[in-house]
This record gives structure tokens, C-alpha cells and sequence, in this order.
């Protein structure tokens, strides 16, 4: 009886799992830069004194959030290895390219 009982429960286990599946998707990304109006001018503000040797200060900046921009005030960073300097977020005709570590 339980090994009737088991072929059953595996026969109706395995045919969970025979049903034919059909998937199709359209994605559609966008990856490139983004077009933005320009941003308002930047705001005016004194930079702390520096935590410690091997900071750099990334000044504040407006960036993208939606239809609008949003200020991001400037603040201490460790660069992200030896030698990297800060390029600041910058617009070049329409699109708005984020700000990002360079060597």
C-alpha cells in the first residue's frame, strides 16, 4: 500500500511541473544619457575643514531626480584609488552626464 501510495504522490508531483510554459518580454532601456533641461545655477557654500589627509572635496551640485533637480551639497570623499580626481556632473549640449572619479 505505501509504495502504491508513493508512485502516486510522485506521478502527480512530477506532472506539477510538465505543463508547457510560453514566456516573451520587450524591454526597453535606456542606458544612455539622459536629456535634461539645464540645471539652476549652484548654490553657494563654504566647504568644512578637511577630515584627514587623502580627502578630496566634491562640491555641491544639482542632479536629476524625475521632471525636477535636487541639490546634493558638497561633502569629504576618500577617492575611489590612487591618483582619481573628482569630474563633476556636467551637461554637454543636452545630455546630463553624472558626476564620477578619473584619473
Amino acid at each position: 500500500m505505501k509504495t502504491k501510495l508513493l508512485a502516486v504522490l510522485l506521478l502527480a508531483g512530477t506532472s506539477l511541473f510538465a505543463s508547457p510554459r510560453v514566456f516573451f518580454g520587450v524591454g526597453i532601456s535606456n542606458y544612455g544619457p539622459a536629456y535634461y533641461a539645464p540645471p539652476p545655477p549652484p548654490i553657494v557654500a563654504y566647504a568644512p575643514p578637511c577630515p584627514g589627509p587623502g580627502y578630496s572635496w566634491v562640491a555641491g551640485y544639482w542632479y536629476p531626480v524625475g521632471p525636477r533637480y535636487s541639490w546634493r551639497a558638497g561633502y569629504w570623499a576618500r577617492p575611489s584609488y590612487y591618483g582619481a580626481r573628482w569630474v563633476e556632473p556636467r551637461h554637454y549640449e543636452r545630455p546630463y552626464y553624472r558626476g564620477n572619479w578619473r584619473r
